[in-house]
């Protein structure tokens, strides 16, 4: 085949965006300026570097719509899922993995594909000679390109912050305070295990240290703000703990602090908050404070991380931060096959589209890669219906949401079409995933159907 597509931007999107191509015959060049030109977040030149957590949330296919889409995705041949499943370190429920181990297993199935080059550069203006271009930069897109697609679709970016947590060497961490246990005693495949086998560190609080440890955030020195970042507001599903902090002296216990399914082994009791850490590679030698992404400053972040009980004495690996992140009008720019309405040989996808996530980026790369290749074989994309989680986020992202107020957003059941039975609960997400499956079943027949 002659035709050369040109992705910019080597993340999760841009990363499954070549691999659905390469894998049907394409030739693909990724354009990543990381490697020439790093950003305020990531720190290595790898392909699909995960910047913030690492993890990709619940595997649970019957009852969780982001393990729905999953097990979507590993239904369409992803690369990134791939990967991740091999990169799978304990975490629960949760799909957790060693960010290096995936960076490089995305990295190496893509360098080695014949059909794929990375050329490590900036781009700006995608030259008119290129006729099949797909902008994957994700929330970190470079001024001159998004000025030049500002320009190009008539509409103002919008932005939100986003926050990176903190993560300790696990060495560090005072196991006679902290013990192991995962909410409840659930493993990742619904098993129940003893209390001290958990795959979550807990660091207890109670009622005092909750108080001082919520005052200390909030009297804690924040990072500044640039001038025209003042206005920027934050994506919900990312706050930095300290401005839910702001929002009541309960939020935390109800949210990344909840001690719900916990029982601290030394008393028998639930704690009054508890501080949970999740592991960040496969040694076993990192963890990441689970939810504790932050803007606090460097210093202010080690005084005040230190006054959680079994973590005074942490080293931290890492320390959290604040980065700008940046997304399109999606549901008045783009077409329901990711189309840039204003110019037809542009595609966007990933988190620059409004979908928040790693899985849920990546699973826009994996469609817009999939639409581009139907166009190239000279058929009409068709795209998966909005019963499963994939063809629900398209839909949100391209036409179902309020274009005015719009917000990057996470799959959740709520973006799917209503059931037509009255199920509640744990119920009612199984039938909607049940349907899901059933819809995903049709989709990929009628669409091999179509391909062949």
């Amino acid at each position: 085949m002659t035709d050369i597509v040109h992705i910019v931007g080597g993340g999760l999107a841009g990363s499954e965006a070549a691999w659905q191509l390469a894998g049907r015959g394409h030739t693909v060049v990724i354009h990543e300026m990381r490697g020439e030109k790093m950003t305020p977040a990531h720190q290595t030149d790898g392909l699909a570097e995960l910047v913030c957590s690492n993890s990709f949330r619940s595997d649970d296919a019957d009852h969780n719509a982001v393990g729905m889409l999953h097990a979507e995705m590993r239904a369409m041949g992803s690369l990134v899922m791939r990967a991740a499943d091999a990169a799978r370190i304990p975490a629960g429920s949760a799909l957790a993995v060693d960010r290096d181990v995936f960076s490089a297993a995305v990295t190496q199935a893509l360098l080695s594909h014949p059909n794929v080059t990375v050329v490590r550069e900036e781009v700006g203006t995608p030259p008119d000679a290129w006729k099949h271009v797909i902008i994957a930069t994700g929330p970190l897109t470079a001024d001159g390109l998004a000025a030049y697609v500002q320009a190009l679709a008539g509409e103002e970016h919008l932005a939100f912050f986003d926050a990176i947590a903190p993560i300790v060497h696990a060495e560090s961490i005072d196991m006679a305070v902290a013990w192991r246990q995962s909410r409840y005693d659930k493993t990742s495949d619904g098993q129940i295990l003893p209390p001290g086998e958990g795959d979550y560190i807990n660091c207890p609080m109670d009622k005092a240290q909750y108080q001082a440890f919520v005052q200390a955030l909030l009297d804690g020195e924040k990072a500044d703000f640039k001038a025209w970042e003042a206005d920027t507001p934050y994506f919900e599903g990312c706050m930095p703990v300290e401005v839910m902090a702001e929002r009541g002296s309960q939020t935390l216990r109800f949210g990344p602090m909840k001690p719900v399914g916990l029982r601290d082994p030394r008393t028998g009791r639930r704690p009054w908050a508890v501080v949970q850490l999740r592991q960040d590679n496969a040694a076993g030698t990192l963890y990441n404070l689970v939810g504790f992404q932050t803007k606090l400053k460097h210093a202010e972040q080690v005084r005040v991380f230190r006054s959680i009980p079994g973590l005074e004495k942490a080293e931290f690996a890492r320390l959290g931060g604040l980065h700008r992140n940046s997304f399109i009008r999606s549901p008045i720019l783009l077409d329901r096959t990711l189309r840039l309405k204003a110019d037809r040989r542009l595609m966007f996808a990933g988190q620059i589209t409004g979908c928040e996530g790693y899985v849920e980026s990546a699973s826009i790369g994996l469609l817009a890669g999939r639409f581009l290749a139907s166009r190239l074989a000279g058929e009409e994309p068709f795209p998966p219906p909005p019963q499963t989680a994939i063809g629900a986020l398209l839909a949100h992202i391209t036409g179902d949401a309020v274009a005015s107020s719009f917000q990057p957003m996470n799959i959740n059941f709520g973006l799917f079409p209503p059931l037509e039975t009255e199920e509640k609960g744990r119920d009612r997400k199984a039938a909607l995933a049940a349907r899901g499956r059933a819809a995903l079943a049709d989709w990929l027949g009628e669409s091999v159907a179509l391909a062949a």
